[in-house]
């Protein structure tokens, strides 16, 4: 084994990639979650909370590289200074953070979290790396088939995706935490932007089912950033290599 890493949200979508694949890299993993769990299979799962800080300077120490994935509605930027606070005391070496494309221009307090969360990692004074990707297809298949089960399907008009398959997302991470830090790295986008509309429709198509769609406006700012493409990365992005059809046909088969 080589340097221990510790990984934030190493039970959610993006860790239970990210985790394996560290493991099989010859690293010593250590996750941090809030429920306990058995450790096993090379890893150390530990018990903390990112929003108290309870737990989180035992779970840090010795780690020599952190890979910040943990994240929720709201609180990410007060849970990532509490995260940093420790890491700065134990001296770790890389950090590496995934944030979302957008952070910077959406309006919204999701993302003015993960922005609060970028410039704590920035401003730590540790080594760091931080990729922003775009909304997992996990995500965006679990907002349409919410919006499937409407006899009316409402579409915001002029809203557009760039989903990316959390796979791809897991091999880019697990590169850069296997690098050197690199500050703030090119986003990582899919292959292909969609309308809302096509999304929805491309799920009720795959899952064989039917329902009429009505357009509607996205209202204030952040209907406005939205529709001008303030959620996407539309040059110098990296670009994942599945598509929401190929996730579709995978996902629903």
């Amino acid at each position: 084994m080589t340097s221990l890493v510790l990984v934030t949200g190493g039970t959610g979508t993006l860790g239970r990639l990210v985790v394996p694949a560290l493991r099989d890299a010859g690293h010593a993993v250590r996750v941090l979650s809030r429920r306990a769990r058995d450790s096993g299979d090379g890893v150390d799962h530990v018990t903390g909370d990112l929003l108290t800080g309870a737990g989180v300077e035992p779970a840090v120490d010795g780690a020599e590289v952190i890979v910040h994935l943990a994240g929720g509605p709201k609180g990410d930027d007060e849970a990532t200074r509490n995260l940093v606070r420790a890491a700065s005391r134990a001296g770790v070496r890389h950090l590496v953070y995934i944030s979302v494309i957008g952070a910077d221009r959406v309006p919204l307090g999701y993302f003015r979290a993960k922005l609060g969360a970028e410039q704590a990692v920035a401003a730590s004074g540790l080594p760091w790396t931080t990729l922003r990707a775009a909304q997992f297809h996990d995500l965006v298949l679990k907002v349409v088939r919410q919006m499937a089960r409407l006899p009316v399907v409402p579409v915001p008009g002029g809203l557009r995706f760039q989903p990316v398959d959390a796979r791809d997302v897991a091999d880019r991470l697990v590169g850069l935490t296997l690098g050197e830090p690199s500050g703030l790295v090119p986003d990582l986008a899919g292959p292909r932007v969609y309308g809302l509309g096509d999304l929805v429709r491309g799920y009720l198509a795959a899952a064989g089912r039917r329902r009429p769609t009505l357009p509607v406006r996205m209202p204030g700012k952040a209907g406005r950033v939205y529709r001008a493409g303030g959620n996407l990365s539309l040059e110098g992005a990296d670009l994942g290599g599945r598509t929401w059809e190929e996730f579709l046909a995978e996902r629903l088969r």
